[in-house]
């Protein structure tokens, strides 16, 4: 972090830190017992369906500035386009 902080103050530019995590969310569908009331009988499709986001955030704990992004999939490519959506969404400063 001290070469980062005497790098910014030779730019003239505020440092930020920002903590980042990413997380995956989606639903798996499994055909289950259910409760339904008298002569009700449910109906359920034996479709497997598996449907998932990845969501990358990151959030500044100095002035609580906070940035997402949802993307299809999580690799090397998504984590530097959130990256680089990161930087621009804070021109003047160095993340």
């Amino acid at each position: 972090m001290a070469k980062a902080w005497e790098e910014a103050k030779k730019r003239r530019m505020r440092l930020r830190t920002m903590f980042q995590d990413e997380a995956r969310f989606g639903r798996v569908s499994r055909p289950r017992a259910c409760w339904a009331p008298r002569p009700v009988r449910p109906e359920v499709s034996g479709q497997m369906v598996r449907e998932f986001v990845h969501v990358f955030g990151a959030v500044s704990p100095e002035d609580g500035a906070h940035d997402s992004l949802v993307l299809p999939y999580a690799d090397t490519e998504a984590m530097s386009r959130f990256l680089k959506e990161v930087s621009l969404r804070h021109p003047g400063t160095a993340s």
